[in-house]
């Protein structure tokens, strides 16, 4: 049995379309089908059954899938013994962040990882999107609040401390909020995929519903606005660090912060044996950030 079959298998099952499967290891759907029923008349098993949405793995298919996992996993382990790889970071690494920490946070920073591990072909996706791993294979994933739960592997990388943020000549005109009903009466900020703000206080978690002043899909836009003194934003620290260190900024309503346990988290399939460019790169990001990181320093 070629093990070319068994990942491809595998990739199918993560994936849940041929499509998706063939864009991954540069097949066509067609060739992912051939090969996938080449597999099942060989065990004389049916693997995967289409549902309404996607391929599922039969009751046979899911034991076989995770077997298959196992064997690919071994394999790599012992390839990775015998060529030395297991520290040597090599090939590809496909990384997807949010736009704005990508450009502040880790493009300006890419020059040293880069220098000490030549072999890695690294590609940025700067996204606000939410995009999904496997079918787009994506190697890992930045992400920044809250997770949902997942059958994938959440690293923190660092906290993600938020809070309400607005120019002093905002405040000179308009006054400045005493309590969170106040915010009310307030020119309010924020991108279409960022309400309502999800806030901790005094009281313990407050949802606070939001109607922004500026329709916008963009943190960006919300970022300028708020530095042009339109209105109140929720902001992250790593954000705003600058201009609250300059006075460009003040904070309002310090009592209240973003969701405590939101962080800045690497993402990261699981299924397989990690491989060593992911592992550089995580411990890379864990090293530059950290439990206190450089934004908040002063």
């Amino acid at each position: 049995m070629a093990l070319d079959d068994l990942e491809i298998l595998v990739r199918v099952v993560d994936a849940g379309s041929l499509s998706a499967a063939g864009r991954a290891l540069g097949f066509t759907p067609a060739m992912v089908s051939k090969r996938i029923a080449r597999l099942e008349q060989r065990l004389g098993a049916r693997l995967l059954q289409r549902t309404t949405r996607k391929l599922a793995p039969t009751e046979t298919g899911r034991a076989f899938y995770e077997r298959a996992v196992a064997i690919l996993s071994a394999v790599e382990d012992a390839e990775a013994m015998v060529a030395g790889r297991s520290e040597r970071a090599r090939g590809p690494l496909k990384v997807t962040a949010p736009t704005s920490f990508g450009r502040l946070h880790i493009a300006p920073h890419l020059k040293p990882f880069l220098d000490a591990n030549p072999e890695i072909e690294l590609e940025l996706d700067l996204t606000d999107d939410f995009v999904d791993l496997v079918s787009s294979g994506i190697d890992i994933a930045v992400r920044i609040g809250t997770l949902p739960d997942s059958s994938f592997i959440a690293q923190r990388l660092a906290p993600n401390r938020r809070m309400l943020c607005a120019t002093p000549g905002y405040i000179a005109d308009h006054g400045e909020p005493l309590e969170l009903a106040g915010l009310a009466s307030h020119r309010l900020l924020a991108a279409s995929h960022q309400t309502p703000w999800r806030l901790h206080g005094p009281e313990g978690a407050v949802v606070l519903p939001v109607e922004s002043v500026i329709r916008t899909n963009s943190s960006e836009v919300v970022r300028e606005a708020m530095l042009a003194g339109i209105g109140i934003a929720l902001r992250s620290s790593w954000d705003v660090a600058a201009e609250l260190k300059s006075g460009a900024l003040r904070v309002v309503l310090p009592d209240y912060g973003g969701a405590r346990d939101a962080a800045i988290f690497a993402v990261y399939p699981s299924r397989r044996l990690m491989p060593p460019a992911v592992q550089h790169f995580i411990r890379f990001l864990t090293g530059l950030y950290g439990p206190s990181p450089y934004w908040e320093r002063g």
